[in-house]
């Protein structure tokens, strides 16, 4: 869906996200800390709004901050479940958050989506969010979802069928690792992935990051 130019924030104007390869469900079926970086600059689309993935963070089955570290839960079930889903829960009881489940039935990994650089439904994020900024319209995992329209509804759905849409990002992107954001297990683990130099990340990565 075409959409109109953003308006200047003081910073780059949004562009519209390249149509390339569609991501299949084999993508997510590896090692959750290979797909992970692999996302990296990859567009992500729900009913035609998002845009191009600047940060990522992996859990790991074994990860004590992962949601199926003590097992299957009706809240974490679909983690358990094939690669290739969605997995949206509720945190701290106020937004949605969602993640791609990755590796094998029954790992239980996924990828959970930090931040994206909106190019497609700008307006429309703008109206959901209450904001102008486009730099501030996605920078966290609360706020994509509420910008993105993703709710618990799209909990289970696979990630290559609409509503939602995925396209591999168009060429070689330079990312960084550090340490995973408001967590308290497992907190030294460098399992969170972003695209170097993005004024659209959660939060800005210490310059001391290393790349992926």
């Amino acid at each position: 869906m075409a959409q109109k130019p953003a308006k200047s924030t003081g910073v780059s104007r949004p562009r519209r996200a390249a149509a390339g390869r569609r991501l299949a469900r084999s993508f997510f079926a590896r090692d959750v800390l290979d797909v992970a970086p692999d996302l990296i600059g990859a567009t992500f689309l729900v009913d035609g709004v998002g845009g191009v993935i600047v940060e990522v963070e992996a859990y790991h089955h074994t990860d004590p901050a992962a949601h199926s570290f003590r097992g299957p839960t009706p809240r974490n079930q679909v983690m358990f479940g094939p690669p290739g889903f969605a997995y949206v829960y509720r945190s701290y009881g106020i937004h949605w958050c969602v993640n791609f489940v990755c590796e094998p039935e029954g790992s239980a990994s996924a990828v959970l989506i930090r931040a994206i650089e909106p190019t497609f439904g700008v307006d429309e994020m703008r109206r959901r969010r209450g904001l102008e900024d486009v730099r501030t319209l996605c920078s966290g995992p609360g706020k994509l979802t509420q910008a993105m329209g993703i709710t618990i509804a799209h909990n289970g759905l696979a990630l290559d069928a609409q509503p939602i849409e995925q396209f591999a990002r168009p060429g070689d992107v330079e990312v960084v690792t550090g340490k995973r954001i408001g967590i308290t297990k497992a907190v030294d683990l460098p399992w969170r992935f972003g695209l170097k130099g993005s004024l659209f990340l959660s939060k800005p990565f210490p310059p001391s990051s290393r790349g992926a």
